[in-house]
């Protein structure tokens, strides 16, 4: 029997919490880290602890390639009035080849609640670390064409579409662009609030 995507997310859980309640212990964890200062600062205890999890979840991570396990979780976005199921890759998990097979066809779905819930809302193309940037429905057109799949997200009063591209696991990582990345859109009546969704 091959374990499901949710027996594999209790497991990186138990797993987590035997790490940091000390039932895991590494003995090489100081020899791992490059710089001897920062691993006498950090202490063995921390650094077994981390390296602890990391090597589980690089396990969990070769089963789920091995045994074909999808890396994604389905969540409900509602806004307005409205909702649609949609599909994430998990942060604790890998991508599998099918997965973005998975996130690219919902695509379409996704767009289209994404155009039905904005019509009186203002567009804005967040940054990173600069000031959200206000867009025209003609330009959010030009990126959701550079992109392969889209996520959506929502507060009481955003709605927040990323249009994706590459890599679902590097995708939001800053140094994997050109390769891979997301532009991340957002809808609101006024400014946007700030929040990280």
């Amino acid at each position: 029997m091959t374990y499901t995507t949710e027996q594999l997310l209790d497991f990186l859980d138990q797993e987590l919490r035997a790490s940091w309640q000390g039932e895991r212990l590494l003995l090489s964890s100081d020899q791992r880290l490059d710089h001897p200062a920062i691993a006498k600062a950090i202490g063995a205890d921390k650094l077994s602890k981390v390296f602890a999890i990391q090597d589980f979840r690089a396990q969990i991570h070769a089963y789920q390639r091995q045994h074909g396990v999808s890396g994604l979780v389905w969540h409900t976005c509602e806004f307005q009035g409205q909702s649609l199921r949609v599909p994430e890759c998990h942060p604790q998990l890998t991508a599998i080849p099918s997965d973005k097979l998975i996130l690219t066809a919902a695509r379409s779905a996704i767009l289209d609640f994404w155009w039905q819930a904005i019509p009186d809302l203002r567009l804005w193309q967040a940054g990173g670390t600069a000031a959200p940037q206000p867009l025209t429905p003609a330009q959010v057109e030009d990126l959701v064409a550079q992109s392969e799949w889209a996520e959506l997200a929502a507060t009481r009063s955003e709605l927040y579409l990323g249009l994706c591209w590459g890599d679902p696991k590097e995708c939001h990582c800053d140094w994997a662009r050109p390769a891979s990345g997301c532009e991340r859109i957002i809808a609101t009546r006024g400014e946007p609030s700030g929040i990280k969704v």
